[in-house]
């Protein structure tokens, strides 16, 4: 829309409070509020920031929804905002991007990590750190032998499984425990999720200590050190909780600011003990400009606008608390006027027990930020409509000189491997590169266009390999009508390949160790799941007296194929380790 277009639309809109859409081809690009929806939406008609200028010029429409009061466009633009995610708003991000616990309610429950949780399940979280969580868990486990197998694995079972053996589980299974002994064992879980400490760390104190008693130092080490991780799950200042006043339930919030991101910690205290902890992320696009609302742009508005903007939309489809401590004034009034009618005390301590809560919320929420977001920068560095790479798909074929030709589809989210996604394909044998790439992408394509594969579709492709492969990736994309960003990462120079330009950068950068990630785990599938196939089709070598599985595999490949074995000479076969004179000779009479 031009200038012109938005001083048009608006002359048309009422002089009353509301919520108004910036909108292009269907898509919501930013919600606002308004006192006046009419004075507000002309504002646009002329910004001074270059990034509303291109969210002003990309949208089609203006759509509005008028409200009785304020509050009520409040509420509504924090609904709009969460069901939406407009790429230009400060938004808070779904707490399923983060891993959760859960302890499913079964009959024998079980526990474990997920990011999806189901609707019936006791859920702990949302959690940052993966691999601190994943010690935890695994600790719990030991200590109470919980369950952690699928519904499918625990069902009609004769005898334990080896879970049991490892003292992972108690096997109630095959009623190695008893029904209440066992949810026994679940309630302590539990317990130390909600915040109780001891009960995991005195058994593995007491475990350290005697495992060094006896001089087990190797097992002593590795209790320290899970104590050490379970211990700090739950992080500091469970003392300070005791400060809080006479309200029941207290909320106290830090935040931290980084570049255009931000997170928002929240710790909760109920009748004067802390009972949750968590941290959430929002995303906040820099508008740079005086004229636009402070509610568009975080770094313009800093840890007020982030506060108005989390407070909102967090606390809009959950019970409010009957106070707030927070580290500053959010300084919006009409969040202010929500707040009061609800009977919602705001205070922000500047000295005492409640400021030292408050410390320990900011400290809560630097955690989280600080590093480098390798996802991020990969989206900036590639100009990409999203502002964080979190999901990335990489592809990469494997055969011997056109036979037992496969290919390998790996998925990372947030950087890290997430292999319950990854996917392969055996392939038609053709010795060609860049026909086996496209009938990879192919395949990929249309089990997304026509829905049948169960993954989200991710915000990048990575190609292993040049400008060939990725030409032949994207021919298939274009085949199949599949919309998704693709780029390649050839080994040679580790240069970046997109159809644009080819990018060369710093060995040390953050997203090309990613990228690189990506690439060598396709590759490695790639190359495992050829072995595989390689190993299945070719057993006419396990004929040969005096070829076993190890020299076979060398065989194989060191020539490719069965053919290429027949046709070597002795004095090739005997190149092969493990293979001499004699074997080599049976390898030539029997082929």
């Amino acid at each position: 829309m031009n200038a012109e277009a938005v001083r048009e639309r608006a002359g048309s809109l009422p002089h009353e409070p509301g919520v108004y859409q910036f909108r292009a081809d269907g898509t919501t690009l930013y919600v606002g509020k308004a006192v006046d929806l009419r004075d507000r939406v002309r504002s646009y008609a002329d910004p001074r920031s270059a990034r509303i200028r291109r969210m002003v010029d990309r949208a089609d429409e203006i759509e509005i929804a008028v409200t009785d009061t304020e509050t009520q466009a409040l509420l509504l633009e924090a609904n709009l905002i969460k069901r939406h995610q407009p790429r230009y708003n400060v938004r808070l991000k779904d707490d399923k991007s983060y891993p959760m616990v859960q302890v499913t309610d079964h009959a024998a429950p079980r526990i474990e990590i997920t990011r999806d949780p189901d609707e019936s399940a006791t859920v702990f979280g949302p959690y940052t750190n993966k691999s601190q969580v994943e010690t935890v868990v695994k600790a719990l486990r030991e200590t109470y032998g919980v369950r952690g197998c699928s519904d499918h694995k625990y069902r009609n079972r004769d005898r334990p499984c080896l879970d049991y053996e490892m003292g992972l589980c108690t096997a109630p299974c095959t009623d190695e425990i008893g029904h209440e002994s066992y949810g026994d064992d679940v309630t302590a879980v539990e317990r130390f999720l909600e915040g109780e400490t001891g009960v995991l760390a005195d058994p593995l104190r007491r475990e350290m200590e005697a495992a060094a008693q006896e001089q087990h130092f190797e097992r002593a080490a590795n209790r320290r050190d899970r104590l050490e991780t379970v211990e700090a799950f739950h992080g500091e200042g469970g003392e300070a909780v005791q400060s809080v006043g006479d309200e029941r339930a207290v909320d106290v919030l830090g935040v931290a600011i980084e570049g255009e991101d931000a997170t928002v910690a929240r710790l909760r205290a109920e009748d004067g003990k802390l009972v949750d902890r968590e941290r959430h992320t929002l995303e906040a696009p820099a508008a740079g400009g005086t004229d636009v609302p402070s509610d568009i742009d975080a770094r313009a508005g800093g840890v007020p606008a982030v506060l108005s903007a989390f407070v909102v939309q967090y606390y809009a489809e959950r019970e409010l608390p009957d106070a707030l401590l927070l580290p500053e004034r959010h300084g919006d009034g009409e969040v202010t006027a929500w707040l009061e009618a609800e009977g919602v005390s705001v205070r922000v301590p500047g000295a005492g027990r409640e400021a030292k809560l408050v410390d320990l919320a900011l400290k809560n929420a630097r955690r989280n930020v600080g590093g480098r977001d390798e996802c991020a920068m990969l989206a900036d560095a590639l100009d990409l409509e999203v502002r964080r790479v979190e999901r990335i798909e990489g592809f990469d074929v494997s055969h011997a000189q056109g036979k037992s030709a496969v290919g390998s589809d790996v998925t990372f989210v947030d950087g890290s491997a997430e292999k319950a996604d990854y996917r392969r394909k055996k392939l038609a044998d053709e010795n060609d590169d860049y026909a086996n790439m496209t009938a990879l992408l192919e395949w990929r394509a249309r089990r997304a266009v026509e829905g049948r594969d169960d993954r989200p579709d991710p915000d990048l492709l990575l190609i292993d390999g040049g400008e060939g492969q990725l030409e032949a990736a994207r021919a298939a994309l274009a085949e199949v009508g599949w919309d998704v960003p693709a780029i390649a990462l050839a080994k040679a120079e580790e240069r970046v390949v997109t159809p644009d330009r080819d990018y060369t950068w710093p060995s040390d950068a953050p997203h090309l160790h990613l990228l690189q990630r990506v690439r060598d785990e396709a590759h490695r599938f790639a190359v495992q799941y050829h072995q595989t196939i390689r190993d299945d089709v070719t057993t006419v070598l396990d004929e040969v007296p005096g070829v076993g599985p190890e020299t076979r595999k060398r065989l194989l490949g060191r020539f490719g194929s069965v053919e290429n074995v027949r046709a070597a000479s002795l004095e090739d076969l005997r190149s092969v380790p493990g293979v001499g004179r004699k074997t080599a000779e049976t390898i030539k009479s029997r082929l």
